[in-house]
């Protein structure tokens, strides 16, 4: 797998990065949400210099000129319910892109610290032979996004694989490394050294999905 750590390289997501870090900017969910969209916008621009690309004639209202513009075949996938701002900020970007959603939670049995992936809810187009963009916003234990991509295996066979994450936790960008194709791709914004013994990102951010929309009853 092809692993493309943005932050490494200094730059103005650092700024979105550390605001949906800390504690007390977080609690605007509103600002929250658009952060994690602006972070999926970069992500998206960084992604697209790895697509192909076709030559096509522009008309203007003085001439005509020819330019390089990107293949239509890209299907954005993402993981509900933390995964929408993400999309969003993708789609601002490929905006012709077809859209896949996919439910996909932990549950714990008797164990708090113990949990397996339940995909439940799953709408998806056609994925034969098409750039698939499988978007999570939080990389813990990489587990959701193996279980969804297997959920997704009926629906074709993509060309290319390209999985885009804002904050991942070592443990599991290694775990999506060992479990999908040498030639795909993660990008990801920034990545944590721990996880808890819960499974979450230490340092993290929280919990991605009750920071977008608010705390959640547990079941």
């Amino acid at each position: 797998m092809h692993i493309h750590h943005l932050s490494e390289t200094p730059s103005i997501l650092n700024t979105f990065i550390s605001e949906i870090r800390d504690k007390t900017i977080q609690k605007d969910s509103m600002r929250f949400r658009r952060n994690i969209e602006r972070i999926g916008e970069i992500l998206g621009y960084e992604l697209s210099k790895s697509l192909e690309y076709n030559s096509k004639t522009v008309t203007t209202p003085l001439g005509s000129l020819q330019m390089q513009l990107p293949k239509e075949d890209v299907v954005l996938c993402s993981i509900l319910r933390a995964g929408v701002p993400l999309h969003n900020g993708l789609l601002n970007y490929f905006d012709t892109a077809e859209n896949a959603f996919i439910s996909a939670y932990r549950h714990h049995k008797d164990n708090p610290e113990s949990f397996e992936i339940v995909v439940e809810y799953l709408a998806c187009p056609n994925l034969e032979n098409k750039t698939l963009i499988l978007a999570d916003p939080m990389l813990a234990t990489g587990q959701s996004m193996v279980a969804t991509f297997e959920a997704l295996k009926p629906f074709g066979t993509p060309k290319e694989i390209h999985l885009v994450s804002v904050i991942g936790a070592q443990k599991g960008v290694d775990f999506v490394a060992k479990n999908f194709d040498t030639n795909s791709h993660l990008w990801i914004a920034t990545i944590d050294d721990e996880l808890n013994n819960k499974g979450y990102i230490i340092p993290g951010l929280g919990d991605a999905g009750d920071l977008a929309f608010g705390e959640k009853l547990q079941h």
